[in-house]
């Protein structure tokens, strides 16, 4: 005859099993986050993947690479860290301590810190530096993702996160551009691939047809500054992709400091490349634009 177990039994075992079923569980999620590194220059931009990251489920291991580095990406990190762009040693070593696999470097970085000595190189760095076969920027970034790989850690897509800031084709704003905007755009874009297969830069701006400034080593915002003034207003700004774009550094983006730069200077439209290009902070951005009267036009 078999004799019913006690209730406290009962009870007990059913707790043992909520207790196990809870254990493995928690295993399942602890096994399935996945580390990734995010190496963050300037800008809203680091912010935003690192929370898309931390929504997918990623824990995020973070290296401001600039004073400048917006802090607010702590908040969507397991860790962060300040570490100078020019320390690659001690990026790297922070990278792998943490046993990071995969990073993703976003945010802006320009060139010209290597000219300014705003930065001080370590020797891995200056090693790095003296291979160069020249110093425009897709040689820079690839032999810093080689150096990486190297130590095993894989540099991927900057926009895998964030491919919803991209727009699609169409006028952003309120205000459709006039047709001598919409000229200067089309003129611009073909200036702007040119000026990207060349590795030189990715901005352009134009007036009536003529170009007024192409941005170098000194950046988006300085070369519309220095266009925008040669216009004397009404300039046209054109962003776009390299022809030979790779999506692991330096993807196009604009946000709400180019157009107050912009509106600074008296420039009325700006045209990025639709499906290309990275729209950060895009409420605030359009707002802004709607309200100094400038168009954004995505081609």
């Amino acid at each position: 005859m078999q004799v019913a177990p006690a209730k406290a039994d009962v009870a007990k075992q059913e707790w043992d099993i909520k207790v196990f079923i809870t254990f493995c569980k928690f295993s399942v999620t602890v096994k399935q986050m996945e580390r990734l590194g995010i190496l963050a220059g300037a800008g809203k931009l680091p912010v935003e993947c690192a929370r898309a990251a931390q929504q997918l489920g990623y824990e995020v291991y973070a290296v401001g690479l600039l004073a400048s580095s917006d802090p607010q990406i702590a908040q969507f990190s397991k860790d962060y860290q300040f570490i100078s762009v020019a320390q690659l040693d001690a990026i790297v070593n922070y990278l792998k301590t943490n046993q990071i696999q995969k990073v993703t470097m976003i945010g802006k970085v320009t060139k010209e810190l290597l000219f300014n000595g705003a930065v001080l190189p370590d020797a891995r760095m200056m090693q790095l530096i003296f291979s160069l076969p020249d110093r425009k920027d897709d040689t820079i970034m690839m032999a810093f993702v080689r150096e990486l790989a190297k130590e095993g850690i894989q540099t991927f897509d900057q926009t895998a996160l964030i491919k919803k800031l991209m727009p699609s084709r169409g006028t952003i704003t309120k205000r459709e551009p006039t047709e001598i905007e919409q000229k200067d755009m089309e003129f611009g874009f073909r200036i702007a691939k040119e000026l990207g297969r060349l590795d030189i830069g990715q901005t352009v701006v134009v007036k009536n047809r003529a170009v007024m400034a192409l941005e170098a080593i000194e950046g988006t915002d300085a070369c519309i500054e220095r266009g925008g003034k040669l216009a004397n207003g009404g300039a046209v700004v054109v962003k776009v992709a390299k022809p030979q774009q790779d999506n692991r550094f330096d993807v196009p983006t604009v946000g709400y400091r180019t157009i107050e730069q912009m509106a600074q200077v008296g420039a009325t439209a700006l045209a990025i490349e639709s499906g290309e290009t990275l729209l950060v902070e895009r409420a605030q951005m359009v707002a802004l634009a709607d309200s100094k009267g400038i168009t954004i036009v995505a081609m």
